[in-house]
């Protein structure tokens, strides 16, 4: 049966326990979602309490972390999503990517229904990848790739 979280405060707890087993047994997100089966960011974000596990997904996970039953199972409960609350980010990674919306959303937004109509790319229907290449100029760039489902507004 798939059962569902009302309040966000179990998975925060089971996500700081499980990024502190994660540093103690020094694994890799990588790792984890190579026991999981699934991509490393689903995992991440499941893992950090923004999705609900496929069963042996989260019980590979758990037994990978050292953590119990019962945390295998609510690692399995849909969870209450969001991960940033109120107000402006102020970790300096997280408020860069409210500063690319803020100063690139309406760009977006536009690029998109130029291109697709009236409707919305899904969070749902979703993949998320992040890399590392050199950059030409010297040092490093991250191609963080979005690729959602597009979902038409339907008049009714």
């Amino acid at each position: 049966m798939v059962h569902a979280q009302f309040d966000n405060s179990a998975r925060q707890q089971l996500a700081i326990a499980a990024v502190e087993a994660k540093t103690r047994r020094d694994l890799s997100w990588q790792r984890i979602a190579d026991a999981a089966g699934l991509s490393v960011a689903f995992v991440t974000a499941a893992v950090l309490g923004q999705h609900a596990l496929p069963e042996p997904a989260a019980k590979a996970v758990a037994e990978l972390l050292g953590l119990d039953d019962d945390a295998a199972l609510l690692l399995q409960t849909i969870p209450t999503r969001g991960s940033i609350p109120g107000g402006i980010p102020t970790d300096p990674t997280i408020y860069r990517f409210y500063e690319m919306l803020q100063v690139y959303g309406t760009t977006l937004k536009a690029l998109v229904h130029e291109e697709f109509g009236d409707g919305i790319i899904s969070a749902i229907n979703f993949k998320l990848d992040v890399k590392k290449v050199a950059d030409p100029e010297g040092g490093e760039r991250a191609v963080i790739t979005l690729d959602g489902k597009y979902l038409p507004t339907k008049p009714f």
